[in-house]
């Protein structure tokens, strides 16, 4: 970390409402609204649910936004709580202790959630195959980035890594196919995965690519410390909100024309969904950061708060148990009597329960941190 001199160490709140909205669709926000088309079943509420899915292959949908942005606000705190330990006095070799440790429990966690390590069956192992993995290999890369380069190097470093992801996956031949290959089945970066992690690969259908894929992961997350760093400048809100909005525009815009030759493809995290991605995270900060923080506008976003200050405990939460379940205990009865309304009523029961834990959690001030 340099260049704190010209930065601040105020909390920004619509980080953690932020956190809290992207975590509302991992834990449930999604089948409430998809849920709705069962009800109105007309254009609108078709629309919302299709949204409300991944695109197979190639293009981009509000689904295939969650991930990124969980990345994107992992990066966005890092030059926040990497100032703050270094303010304190931690030693450059307990802040890499602070990392590799982090990194190894987020990768632990991944593989319980996704991964099938409970099963104890190594027939169903995926070693790596999770967005929590993904968060462990670019939080790692971003890290280093960090604590080793000026803000200056490290906005080259982004920028070169993008390139050389561009440049492994349309120059470097696939056995038996060539260079450049984009399908499901064939690129480089899922021979990759196939040739290391061999029968533990990622299960999906079509496949999502992980090991080559930890170099844009890491892009992600840097585009996210990118705005942290802006947050932290000493400067206006108004200049802070513009470099916001310059940055989104920016990077949809070249991920946008990118995308002509480099497909905008989640499954491989490419360059220009990284850029594309990106963009939207950076317009979605800025607009959180000037209505909370600058207009002051916060009771609204109370909800998404309580989500976002638990939000890697809620996301484990939600992978191990069926909350939708447990709040069918309290409305299965109402079944009969809603008919088409019965699948949105249980899935809001379901993101109740939740919720009511992480407000009890909140109210405690019991925040589990890793």
């Amino acid at each position: 970390m340099r260049d704190s001199e010209q930065q601040t160490h105020v909390r920004v709140m619509s980080i953690d409402a932020l956190r809290g909205f992207d975590m509302v669709w991992i834990i449930g926000g999604g089948a409430i609204f998809a849920s709705l088309n069962e009800v109105c079943d007309c254009p609108a509420t078709a629309w919302i649910k299709m949204q409300l899915t991944h695109v197979k292959w190639e293009g981009f949908r509000f689904e295939d936004l969650i991930m990124p942005l969980f990345l994107f606000i992992v990066g966005v705190v890092m030059p926040f709580s990497f100032q703050k330990r270094i303010d304190r006095g931690d030693s450059r070799k307990k802040l890499y202790l602070h990392v590799i440790r982090r990194t190894v429990i987020l990768f632990i966690l991944g593989m319980i959630a996704q991964g099938n390590l409970l099963e104890y069956d190594l027939s169903k192992l995926h070693i790596y195959s999770n967005t929590l993995q993904s968060i462990a290999a670019g939080y790692l890369i971003a890290a280093i980035l960090i604590l080793n380069l000026r803000l200056n190097w490290q906005i080259g470093a982004t920028a070169a890594l993008l390139l050389v992801f561009w440049a492994l996956m349309a120059l470097v031949p696939v056995p038996n196919h060539g260079a450049g290959v984009l399908t499901p089945d064939e690129n480089f970066a899922i021979y990759v995965d196939r040739l290391i992690l061999g029968p533990f690969i990622d299960g999906t259908d079509p496949p999502y690519t992980w090991i080559l894929s930890g170099i844009t992961f890491a892009c992600t997350v840097m585009l996210g410390v990118m705005a942290g760093h802006l947050l932290r400048w000493n400067k206006s809100d108004k200049v802070k909100i513009l470099g916001l909005i310059a940055a989104g525009v920016g990077c949809l815009v070249v991920g946008l024309i990118w995308g002509r030759w480099f497909l905008i493809i989640k499954h491989l995290w490419t360059s220009s969904f990284v850029l594309y991605s990106g963009g939207l995270c950076y317009l979605l900060l800025a607009i959180f950061y000037l209505v909370i923080d600058v207009w002051g506008l916060k009771k609204w976003s109370f909800g998404f708060v309580v989500i976002g200050a638990n939000a890697i405990a809620v996301y484990m939460a939600t992978h191990l148990i069926n909350f939708r379940d447990i709040g069918g205990i309290f409305v299965g009865g109402l079944e009969k009597f809603t008919g088409d309304w019965f699948a949105f009523i249980r899935a809001v029961a379901g993101f109740a329960v939740v919720w009511l834990i992480l407000w009890w959690m909140y109210r405690k001030k019991t925040f589990i941190k890793i």
